[in-house]
């Protein structure tokens, strides 16, 4: 095999092939069959007939019909119950077990979030609902999950393949019956044959949803049936684990931008509000409002201390004027003007003692009266005094009032200035408390998100209300009910064309007599019949003849080794390494195991085997009889049984498949996915493509670098031109060799390499 011309086309990923050799031609069979004619029997006299009334049946004629040919019954019919009696027993029988789940829409009453706890049942459920349920059981994501849980991939009655294919079906495929299984994937085939085997439905008029799965093993049909039942309250109950994920991932992102706008809104309101001198006090109002109220007291105060100052010096005045006894309480209340008023009642008692044995002008009784009058002007300029005292009162207090009014004008004149700014603020601290509310919220919501989230079981909306059991008794064939109406629609059909031939001999017109010439009477004539049969020919796909190519000498093994270098340096730019090329023979895997072998010496590597052409990657394993990729691409193996080492090195190795293996499976999308997986587990991933004639571009090009082997006679321009296609392709870079790896033996087979 030789590389094929590789170059660009508009897309810029495609790999174009060119096909030299001469496609396999296969000329056109013709078919001969023959099969017996109809046999001319020669006419006998007819009777002519009375003739009939039109539209009678004679039923006693179609009873005797019935009678003779009873033989054309009767054998058809026991053939039809023996073939059916033969069919349904040569069936392989099937066993069902069923499983039934209730949808009943519940929640865990601790589990719900607080502001639903008032609910104590969510709202029933509608059939369209319970219907996206069954879906739910029937999607694809759950028959993988299945298939991979019991292991049907390895069965033989999920995968046809496993077993054998009968020519009955091939036929039936090639005409366009069937599906061929060998066009189809595996995971195609087993899906197939898994949901032909299930059946789910909703019970009507209810939100039980029963899970029917048929299997000729009993004990699988019920592990099935129940793991669809247990899958499906898993697949439940993981999304709701993922719901309350993603809300808690998209709260977290949202609290923290919400955290800066609030942050943002309260330093706009702070700084606004220094801006504007609009500084709050004490119950949250601004202290330009709190002065002027305060300064409003403090003036209703002083007028009311004026008020009460004035009208008591005025009542004491009305006192002094009208020679009335002072009693005010201002004057009651002096302690001067209470020693006085004591001293004023001891003179009048004294006086009214002496009175009482001293006549008027007695120097005693004149003594004690002018000392009484004496306290009398006392106490009179005393009450003068206080009456003073509080009209002073009084002018303080209405000097205090004019100064409080002067300041409670200033403070309205401010007020008034500052009203725009002041509407500014409260705009602003309603944007800042409503970006605050908002966090709140977000924040409890992301709280009750990811308390549900750290539940490691989360409710489901349906629960198991029956599991499956073995059941002995077959439900796949219904052995009699098909015997018998195999055998009865035969009898029927066989019946009714007796009784329908009888008819159209009783309705035909009437013959009239012919005469047959003796000569040709008790005569039979067979006639072949030859008709051609022309079978469809399958073309042989035509070999791909490629270019050839080639480059530059070099030393290969120093060459190898600097590439190897190159490539580890590189780290994880050079994962995956394709190595395709021009060169002949099993240079090509040489040059890839050498390259392999040095990079295996710090690091995990894996040669893949996509070319197929070179006995040396089996010869080199340890396991030359493992399976390789066709084998996992069939689900044969699996990929610890794949995966070989190398005797010579710590190199690991996976073979394209079995001697005889179908190479149209390396053409699958599976093979993308086996290498992705190879990726993820080794630090370097070869692929020896050979000459890449038959493999998908995206599978050799896709975050690959290329290492070309060419053939020693590739001139200098033919390796430039090729270089620059195969970058053009996809590929991230392209080293190509000067020679390719030769054994250092023509008649060794190992090959000559270095180990590690």
């Amino acid at each position: 095999m030789r590389l094929a011309f590789w170059r660009a086309g508009k897309d810029k990923a495609v790999i174009e092939r060119v096909v030299s050799k001469a496609k396999h031609q296969a000329k056109p069979e013709s078919k001969v069959e023959t099969r017996p004619g109809v046999e001319a029997r020669p006419a006998s006299v007819v009777a002519p007939q009375a003739p009939a009334e039109s539209g009678d049946i004679d039923l006693h004629a179609l009873g005797g019909a019935l009678a003779r040919k009873r033989g054309w019954i009767i054998v058809p019919t026991v053939l039809a119950l023996v073939a059916s009696v033969a069919l349904v027993n040569s069936i392989t029988p099937r066993y069902k077990s069923e499983s039934r789940i209730l949808i009943d829409g519940r929640e865990n009453v601790f589990l719900r979030p607080s502001s639903d706890r008032s609910t104590e049942e969510r709202q029933a459920l509608d059939p369209e609902a319970v219907t996206s349920q069954v879906q739910l059981v029937l999607s694809r994501d759950l028959a993988r999950e299945i298939i991979k849980k019991n292991k049907l991939a390895e069965r033989p009655e999920f995968d046809p393949v496993l077993q054998g294919v009968s020519p009955l079906k091939s036929l039936a495929a090639l005409v366009g019956i069937g599906r061929d299984p060998f066009s189809m994937t595996p995971e195609e085939r087993v899906l197939d044959s898994y949901y032909d085997r299930l059946q789910a439905y909703a019970v009507d008029k209810s939100r039980v949803i029963v899970v029917e799965f048929q299997s000729a093993d009993p004990e699988l049909a019920v592990r099935v049936a129940n793991s669809i039942a247990d899958g499906y309250l898993v697949l439940q109950q993981n999304a709701r684990q993922d719901q309350a994920r993603n809300a808690s991932q998209w709260l977290s992102g949202e609290i923290e931008n919400l955290r800066k706008k609030v942050s943002d809104a309260e330093a706009k309101v702070e700084d606004f509000r220094s801006k504007s001198s609009l500084f709050v006090g004490t119950n949250n109002t601004t202290l330009s409002n709190q002065q002027m109220g305060e300064v409003n007291t403090q003036l209703n105060n002083a007028r009311a201390m004026k008020a009460d100052a004035e009208s008591r010096a005025r009542l004491i005045k009305e006192m002094l004027q009208s020679g009335k006894p002072i009693e005010a309480s201002e004057v009651v209340n002096s302690e001067l003007m209470r020693r006085l008023s004591e001293q004023r009642v001891t003179l009048r008692a004294q006086l009214a003692e002496q009175s009482s044995t001293l006549l008027g002008n007695h120097p005693r009784i004149k003594e004690l009266k002018a000392q009484l009058g004496d306290l009398d002007n006392q106490i009179r300029d005393e009450a003068a005094k206080i009456s003073r005292s509080l009209e002073n009162d009084a002018r303080i207090a209405g000097g205090r009032v004019d100064g409080l009014t002067a300041s409670l004008e200033q403070l309205k004149k401010q007020a008034t200035s500052t009203n725009g700014q002041d509407v500014q603020l409260r705009a602003l601290e309603r944007e800042a408390k409503a970006q605050r509310d908002l966090l709140e919220t977000y924040l409890g919501k992301y709280r009750e998100a990811s308390t549900r989230e750290s539940i490691d079981a989360a409710p489901a909306e349906g629960r198991i209300i029956s599991r499956a059991i073995v059941s002995n008794t077959p439900a796949y064939p219904k052995k009699l009910p098909i015997v018998l109406i195999a055998t009865l629609a035969t009898l029927l059909l066989s019946s009714g064309l007796v009784v329908t031939g009888e008819l159209l001999r009783q309705t035909a017109p009437r013959a009239v007599a012919v005469f047959t010439p003796a000569a040709t009477q008790g005569s039979i004539r067979r006639e072949a019949i030859v008709e051609p049969v022309v079978e469809p020919i399958m073309a042989e796909p035509a070999s791909l003849q490629p270019e050839m190519t080639a480059d530059a000498d070099a030393t290969e093994l120093a060459e190898i080794e600097h590439l190897a270098d190159r490539l580890r340096a590189a780290g994880a730019a050079a994962k995956k390494v394709t190595v395709l090329g021009t060169a002949a023979g099993e240079a090509i895997t040489l040059s890839t195991l050498t390259l392999a072998r040095h990079l295996a010496r710090d690091a995990r590597v894996v040669v893949v085997d996509l070319a197929a052409s070179s006995p040396t990657i089996a010869a080199v394993s340890v396991d030359p009889a493992a399976p390789g990729l066709a084998e996992l691409m069939q689900g044969q193996a699996s990929f610890a049984q794949v995966i070989t080492r190398d005797k010579l090195s710590r190199l690991h190795l996976v073979m394209a498949g079995r001697p005889g293996f179908d190479r149209s499976l390396l053409q699958s999308p599976r093979v993308t996915l086996a290498i992705d997986a190879l990726l993820r587990a080794y630090d370097h991933v070869l692929l020896d493509a050979g000459s890449a004639s038959d493999l998908p571009a995206e599978l050799l090009t896709a975050n690959a670098r290329a290492v070309v082997v060419p053939d020693v006679s590739m001139d200098v321009d033919a390796r430039a031109l090729m270089c620059e296609q195969l970058k053009a392709v996809g590929f991230s870079e392209v080293t190509m060799l000067s020679r390719p790896v030769q054994p250092s033996d023509a008649g060794e087979t190992p090959p000559r390499v270095v180990a590690a």
